[in-house]
């Protein structure tokens, strides 16, 4: 359980990190990477090859204003911060903020830190006050949600309101380290309400018409969900 990476073996992950992520990881991820190497849940950083994908889909849509649900110590927030504009804006949220602090020595040094909004809050309440607001329907780029999975299928019915039409919405953890295609009697009693969770939300997004999907075999699993209508 040392790797969030699926595929067939180990060397074969390294060499994908050490031959093309990691060359090209800006500084500051890669520290804030090693500061959370030691945090009790490290395992739920967003892993660095899917980091890569993630930074070329905000490029892809020209993200400028994204929301993101769960930070943890915010390897994947400031790899948007580092890709969006100097006047992008990031909308966090977070039940946590003593993970968050980990890595937010590291995102002012970097110079992003005036591009991020941190809530700390759940989730919910928070897209909820966002859609009171006419005006955030659909001024949304980009989302990214790697949070609490049973609550990702009420968050796609927000994030669908307010992430415009063409933009994205990543799902992490989509995959559920492989657990999705497991008979349930072997898998571990740890990952079950993961993986119920998230089996429901792979059914539900396979069949909305109002996304079309790709759903990646990078780290854990991402499911790339751009807005049709």
């Amino acid at each position: 359980m040392g790797t969030k990476g699926l595929l067939q073996s180990e060397e074969l992950y390294q060499y994908i990190l050490e031959t093309s992520v990691y060359p090209r990881e800006p500084e500051p991820l890669k520290e804030l990477r090693d500061a959370t190497a030691s945090h009790p849940e490290a395992i739920m950083v967003t892993s660095p090859d899917a980091g890569q994908l993630i930074a070329m889909l905000l490029k892809l849509v020209k993200a400028k204003k994204t929301i993101e649900i769960g930070v943890f110590t915010g390897y994947s927030l400031l790899l948007t911060a580092l890709s969006i504009p100097d006047d992008g804006k990031i909308t966090a949220i977070d039940v946590n903020r003593e993970s968050y602090e980990v890595g937010l020595p590291i995102i002012r040094k970097a110079g992003v830190e005036h591009k991020i909004d941190f809530i700390e809050s759940e989730a919910l309440p928070v897209l909820d006050k966002l859609l009171e607001d006419n005006e955030n329907e659909g001024s949304f780029d980009f989302a990214f949600v790697d949070a609490n999975k049973d609550g990702y299928m009420n968050y796609h019915e927000r994030l669908i309101k307010l992430v415009k039409i063409g933009g994205i919405i990543a799902y992490d953890n989509t995959l559920w380290i492989g657990s999705v295609a497991m008979p349930e009697e072997v898998v571990p009693e740890i990952f079950k309400p993961g993986r119920e969770s998230t089996i429901k939300l792979n059914k539900m997004l396979a069949v909305d018409s109002r996304v079309m999907i790709s759903h990646a075999s990078i780290g854990d699993g991402v499911t790339i969900c751009m807005r049709l209508h």
